[in-house]
């Protein structure tokens, strides 16, 4: 039962940050880029803050310091991943944001010398051909939001990475926390630097905020982290990629996105490789069952 409660989690996980594509899309028709990235930090570090202020106890100069280290590289992933967001679709964005499946057994690789495996070496391969269908125009160029995706990819594997790394000896939520306050802090310096600070708002922007701060933010990192509790670790990651699938479906429905044969088959190969980067402890398992 609690497997199952896990991967509803995740699910829902999966959901939320599918439709964080499509309301950031909205948001940015109001405010720019870092607006959207400060507002949505701040509210939703107040928000851990309100709900878990006890684990500040649990600030040891380790945490503060890790933490600092995920809150810089999160919100240099999702700067990258909205100022992208600016010059490219959110369908397109979110399958390129996904790619960060792919690369995180190649950041695991030249830090740890971990040796990828043949799996991995074919996830890699159809990823970067998902990406050729997806992100090329008629010229055989790439677009300058394509790129930003495609860094903000490389920035949410090395999120990945250095969490799993970091959690595994310090208390994951008192790490979140300080995350958030850090990527807190860079979002309000950025805008201070632009000159970039609101005095008035649209109705529309606020309600945009206020959706990514609660729900693709605080609640996303909470189930998220509940969820791993009672699932595994290559299970989640399949369910969280799946994120770019629902990215891709509420884009159509709600932003009357419209999707071309190459966009599409791109997108096939791109979850593709996620599957096939995910899945393969399942394949080594049955090989060696039936060996």
């Amino acid at each position: 039962m609690k497997q199952y409660l896990g991967d509803g989690l995740l699910l829902i996980t999966a959901i939320v940050w599918g439709s964080g594509f499509v309301v950031t899309a909205i948001a940015l028709e109001y405010l720019t880029a870092y607006q959207v990235m400060a507002g949505r930090f701040v509210l939703a570090t107040i928000i851990l803050i309100l709900l878990f202020g006890r684990k500040f106890r649990k600030f040891t100069k380790s945490v503060v310091w890790k933490g600092a280290i995920l809150g810089a590289i999160l919100y240099t992933g999702f700067a990258l991943q909205t100022v992208g967001l600016e010059y490219t679709t959110p369908s397109k964005n979110a399958f390129l944001t996904a790619v960060n499946v792919v690369i995180v057994p190649v950041i695991a690789y030249f830090i740890y010398k971990r040796k990828i495996d043949r799996f991995e070496v074919w996830g890699s391969i159809i990823a970067i051909m998902g990406i050729g269908f997806l992100s090329l125009e008629g010229t055989m160029t790439i677009n300058i939001g394509d790129l930003l995706s495609l860094a903000c990819a490389v920035a949410f594997a090395f999120d990945i990475f250095y969490t799993n790394h970091f959690v595994k000896k310090e208390d994951a939520i008192a790490l979140t926390i300080m995350q958030f306050i850090t990527a807190s802090f860079l979002g309000l310096v950025m805008i201070s630097i632009r000159g970039e600070i609101p005095t008035t708002m649209e109705t529309e922007a606020i309600y945009s905020i206020i959706y990514l701060a609660v729900f693709s933010t605080a609640i996303a990192y909470l189930c998220q982290n509940i969820a791993f509790r009672y699932t595994t670790a290559t299970k989640g990651a399949i369910i969280l990629s799946l994120e770019s699938f629902f990215g891709m479906v509420l884009s159509v429905l709600i932003l009357h996105e419209i999707l071309t044969g190459r966009m599409i088959v791109g997108a096939i190969l791109i979850m593709a490789a996620i599957l096939i980067a995910e899945l393969k402890p399942s394949f080594q398992k049955k090989q060696l069952r039936n060996s």
